[in-house]
């Protein structure tokens, strides 16, 4: 890959009723499927307007989350905030499935190629004005964003590093952190333990006797010495340091299927195949952390049953990757 990245920055995007239910058992951040298909959606548009730009790769950065939830005084999980849906013709609501929701505030970088320095004032154009149309991200709705324009980054210019990184803050990135469940998976635990292992809050105490003199002389009605009771909240460490702000997200698809075709299928020219979530670890790291734009982006991916969105970073992960493969760009 080249050490010089031409970026398409498209800053503090604003999205209203997002897709937070990312699988089918997390609900949170949307998942990097959505982000990569709408940047997909994004350049198949322009190149119908004879703009013929190719995105390589993409890159998130999360500037704010109101996740629609609610949790009351002493309630032990959390609600979905659902929507008024209209009444029936007797009046009475009609039955509806409970959708995860989310606002929130992001910018995307795109890595591309294939636009000249003379054609970039046209894409923009038309980048802005598919923005402010029918265009949706994450399933939600645009509401406002920031004017995009295109950028150029070194990899291992200083200067060029910190001009990038100081568009992207305040903010968090997500990066992946696939290497955590794989590390626990060679000691032994499964997938799914090693996840919520990582995800776990741990409520642990510490009894000790009280510290002052005259709390030491002084018994309680049993005639017992007082204690102090210390609760500590934490997530698993390594070495005692914090393994960084972790969360579940979905990454891809893994077929359970075979290949073929499906009655009233969506594309009937497509081979058709059922399919299961792909969830693992990703982190929230702050954009001054980060060394190289490439740690930041996410490509397509796919390995015999697996269609994944991956970071070059974790290749080295894959079974079956090779010298010779490289992540697919958007066609």
């Amino acid at each position: 890959m080249s050490d010089v990245k031409k970026l398409l920055m498209l800053p503090h995007i604003q999205v209203h009723n997002a897709n937070a239910l990312s699988s089918p058992y997390t609900i949170g951040f949307p998942a990097m499927t959505a982000w990569l298909g709408a940047v997909h959606a994004l350049q198949r548009r322009l190149n119908q307007h004879g703009i013929g730009v190719r995105f390589e790769a993409v890159g998130v950065v999360s500037h704010d989350v109101n996740l629609q939830t609610y949790k009351g005084t002493n309630d032990f999980v959390s609600s979905i905030i659902g929507t008024g849906n209209p009444l029936d013709k007797s009046g009475e609501r009609s039955s509806f499935i409970e959708e995860a929701r989310c606002h929130l505030e992001v910018s995307l970088v795109i890595e591309c190629s294939h636009i000249e320095i003379e054609d970039q004032e046209q894409a923009l154009a038309a980048i802005v004005h598919l923005l402010n149309g029918s265009m949706k991200l994450a399933g939600g709705d645009i509401q406002k964003f920031t004017q995009p324009y295109f950028m150029v980054v070194e990899e291992g210019d200083d200067e060029n590093m910190r001009r990038f990184k100081r568009a992207l803050m305040p903010g968090y990135a997500l990066i992946e952190r696939r290497d955590l469940i794989v590390e626990a998976m060679k000691e032994g635990a499964d997938a799914l333990e090693a996840i919520i292992d990582h995800l776990a809050i741990h409520h642990t105490c510490t009894v000790s006797q009280a510290n002052s003199e005259k709390e030491n002389e002084e018994e309680n009605a049993a005639g017992e010495n007082i204690e102090k009771v210390d609760w500590k909240t934490h997530r698993k460490t390594r070495d005692g340091k914090s393994l960084g702000w972790l969360v579940p997200i979905a990454t891809g698809f893994q077929g359970v299927s075979e290949l073929g075709e499906a009655k009233n299928q969506r594309d009937p020219d497509t081979p058709h195949r059922f399919a299961e979530s792909v969830v693992t670890l990703g982190e929230f790291k702050m954009p001054h952390r980060l060394n190289r734009v490439e740690e930041l982006l996410w490509r397509y991916h796919q390995e015999g049953d697996l269609y994944l969105c991956h970071q070059s970073s974790h290749e080295h992960l894959s079974s079956s990757l090779n010298e010779d493969q490289e992540y697919s760009e958007f066609e």
